[in-house]
């Protein structure tokens, strides 16, 4: 007589214990999403994507904005990399509609 297989995944049952497998997961790998300055999109422009599209307040935009305007770029959010270059998508389209040159990147955490 044969005993009955159990299929994968479910608890192996072995005297006493039951095993269970598990896969192992890790925790997807997130991305920056950095804008860039430029001598030519506006400030008010800027403020008014980040609150737009990345959901800051006005004086969260304000700070990100200048901080953008003195070191040349700074993050704006930090998603999982579909989102982030959904982001970088939405707003460069958003941009280029405006007349704006505005440049975003994303980079790896």
């Amino acid at each position: 007589m044969s005993t009955p297989k159990t299929p994968p995944g479910a608890p192996q049952h072995g005297g006493d214990t039951e095993l269970e497998e598990r896969q192992k997961t890790h925790v997807p790998r997130r991305y920056k999403v950095l804008f860039h300055n430029d001598d030519y999109t506006t400030m008010d422009y800027v403020i008014l994507v980040l609150m737009q599209f990345f959901h800051k307040s006005e004086d969260e935009a304000l700070h990100l904005m200048l901080t953008v305007h003195k070191k040349g770029k700074a993050i704006a959010g930090i998603y999982p990399r579909d989102v982030a270059e959904t982001k970088v998508a939405e707003v460069t389209r958003h941009a280029q509609e405006h007349g704006m040159p505005l440049l975003l990147t994303v980079e790896p955490e």
